[in-house]
């Protein structure tokens, strides 16, 4: 994909279209991560939380008690 930086203000941008967020799964405000490589590549990583071990637990939970009937019948 080709992209040019702009100037906005005293500042440089690349700009984003909203295909490219939606295929990033980014939103307006995400952290990510930037880094410059040697041979000047540069990376953007989003930053994104890792559930909790309740939150996974809770999550399950969910799901067993959702499909309890079918766990029951593959069981």
């Amino acid at each position: 994909m080709h992209k040019k930086i702009t100037k906005i203000g005293k500042l440089h941008a690349l700009v984003f279209d909203v295909a490219l967020m939606e295929l990033a799964r980014l939103k307006t405000s995400d952290d990510v991560n930037v880094e410059v490589h040697a041979g000047g590549t540069i990376t953007i990583t989003p930053l994104r939380s890792r559930p909790s071990a309740g939150e996974v637990a809770a999550t399950i939970k969910g799901v067993m008690k959702d499909y309890a009937r079918t766990m029951r019948r593959l069981a």
